[in-house]
């Protein structure tokens, strides 16, 4: 059974940092594209940043780059999110997703990602 554990939010002030993580058991985790994704109420969830199965290819939304990025640790079934410079828009809960059949770029729409994690709060006051 596949399963997405996401840790790491907090409150932080503006300019802080937060490192999410999220532990995945099940399938081969190796094997699969992992993304993160975020939402504020009454928004889609939107793109954060997605890595491929080696770490060698990663994307980032244009709303983070440089400031976020994005890790994987395949023998600790683990990726990790790191945030820096962070703003009081980046405000959101952070999903982490996985997708675990074959893709030969790393996708940026929640529909491409077939597993989710419940979540983590991210808060950042100004």
């Amino acid at each position: 059974q596949v399963q997405l554990v996401e840790s790491g939010g907090g409150s932080v002030q503006a300019g802080g940092s937060l490192r999410l993580s999220c532990e995945a058991s099940g399938g081969t985790f190796r094997s699969d594209i992992m993304g993160w994704f975020r939402r504020t109420p009454g928004k889609e969830r939107e793109f954060v940043s997605g890595i491929s199965t080696s770490g060698d290819s990663t994307k980032y939304a244009d709303s983070v780059k440089g400031r976020f990025t994005i890790s994987r640790d395949n023998a600790r079934n683990a990726v990790y999110l790191q945030m820096n410079s962070l703003k009081p828009e980046d405000t959101a809960v952070y999903y982490c997703a996985r997708r675990t059949y074959y893709s030969h770029y790393v996708p940026v729409m929640s529909d491409e990602y077939n597993y989710w994690g419940r979540g983590t709060q991210v808060t950042v006051s100004s």
